[in-house]
């Protein structure tokens, strides 16, 4: 008896793996866009520069070309940094900030700061061999004010038809978000720093 219901319930779920594998192939011949996107990765959860991080290794296997701004650390060594230095041929990486905006404690600085990335960033979002761009944590550059948003958003629309474009921070500004193809929120549930763990060497940085 124990046999016939677990052969029936193999059945059953063939029989709707089937359904499900017919309808993703159907679902998957109507998309036929090719083209860069634009991805934001925002909210208050860790994880945003990460997942960003991750679609650089995944260019970097497939032997294409990336450019990452980050226009909030600096003022630290990170281990994505020392790692991506490792790939100069690929990698085309600026650190421009200086610490979290609370560090400096000098809004004219900060200003200025973020100029300098935006000004590297440009160089990359108009080199059509740069498969990825990532401007890491410009979204807490924006919701400070310390840049405008509309010559971000010419430089994004007008850069190679291929380009896709990462942009990560807390509070993406909502014009930012009408102008994303992908946005993921990350949200914490839980978190080690909360429970007086501090930021760790490989997971943190």
């Amino acid at each position: 008896m124990a046999s016939s219901l677990s052969d029936l319930s193999d059945t059953r779920h063939a029989e709707k793996m089937a359904k499900k594998r017919a309808a993703r192939v159907k679902m998957l011949k109507t998309k036929t866009i090719e083209r860069g996107v634009v991805i934001v990765n925002t909210g208050p959860g860790k994880g945003k520069s990460t997942a960003a991080f991750g679609m650089v290794a995944r260019n970097l296997g497939h032997g294409r070309r990336v450019g990452i701004v980050q226009f909030i650390k600096g003022a630290w060594h990170t281990g994505e940094k020392a790692f991506f230095d490792s790939y100069k041929d690929q990698v085309r990486i600026f650190t421009m900030g200086e610490g979290f905006t609370w560090e400096t404690q000098d809004r004219q600085r900060d200003i200025k700061a973020a100029q300098a990335a935006w000004d590297k960033a440009q160089t990359l979002l108009v080199d059509e061999t740069i498969n990825l761009v990532v401007l890491d944590e410009i979204n807490v550059v924006l919701r400070h004010g310390y840049l405008d948003f509309a010559p971000i958003r010419t430089a994004i629309e007008q850069r190679p038809t291929m380009q896709h474009v990462i942009l990560t921070g807390r509070n993406a500004p909502e014009d930012l978000l009408e102008l994303a193809d992908t946005v993921t929120e990350m949200k914490p549930l839980k978190h080690a720093f909360r429970a007086g763990v501090k930021a760790q060497v490989g997971v943190e940085f």
